[in-house]
């Protein structure tokens, strides 16, 4: 099946994209930009990176500028995903859908409008296991924003790594929160991964962090060779 996968540039979009190739065609890459930085449906912070990590992967991007407004941002994905249709004969879409409800109904329902199948490759796995298998897979994944108690500013910016997979399993039993993100504690920005040929290099960021909520912003990025 030829898929467009909606890509916030992410580690769950990246993976849910590398699982898909296993078994289909991906052919390009579908990006929202919301100006809203609390939308309940996309990534927000360096989604601006998703030209990057575009060209790093040689995928076409279809970009939509949302203005964020609850609900009414999905007629913007739709119109998204139907330009992938038509420019790219796309037969399907992938999501990074692990465990949102009200994210995958929304999905699923504009890809019966347009007659598309939705692959949903990471739905219900275990969040620990999850981001186990994203290390094993070779995904280079650095914390772009933290949103809720217990995060401090000194995660912003952090590898991903075992020692961070181990903190976040433990905050995950004290403090109750998703261990990979999947309420909105924590975002994410993938700087290379197996299936790039080239990797994202930071030049310049800036943290910005207040009462543990805060966001890791790139504020200058180049492409590197691996």
């Amino acid at each position: 099946m030829r898929l467009g996968v909606l890509f916030s540039g992410g580690k769950d979009s990246t993976y849910a994209m590398m699982k898909a190739m296993k078994e289909h065609e991906v052919v390009c890459l579908i990006s929202v930009i919301s100006e809203n930085p609390e939308s309940y449906m996309f990534h927000t912070p360096n989604i601006a990176l998703v030209k990057l990590q575009a060209e790093a992967i040689g995928l076409p991007l279809v970009i939509k500028t949302t203005p964020g407004v609850k609900e009414e941002e999905l007629h913007d994905l739709e119109r998204a995903i139907e330009t992938a249709k038509k420019k790219y004969r796309i037969e399907g879409i992938v999501t990074g859908a692990l465990a949102s409800v009200y994210q995958a109904s929304r999905i699923q329902k504009i890809c019966d409008k347009l007659g598309l199948g939705c692959v949903n490759p990471l739905w219900g796995m275990d969040q620990v296991r999850l981001l186990h298998e994203i290390l094993e897979a070779g995904l280079e994944v650095i914390i772009s924003g933290v949103f809720a108690e217990p995060f401090d500013e000194s995660w912003l910016g952090r590898r991903l790594d075992e020692r961070a997979v181990s903190e976040l399993e433990a905050m995950a039993k004290k403090y109750r929160i998703n261990p990979a993100g999947e309420g909105g504690e924590i975002e994410t920005t993938v700087l290379d991964a197996p299936f790039f040929s080239k990797k994202l290099v930071i030049l310049e960021a800036r943290k910005e962090y207040k009462e543990y909520a805060g966001v890791y912003r790139v504020i200058k990025a180049v492409l590197g060779e691996k």
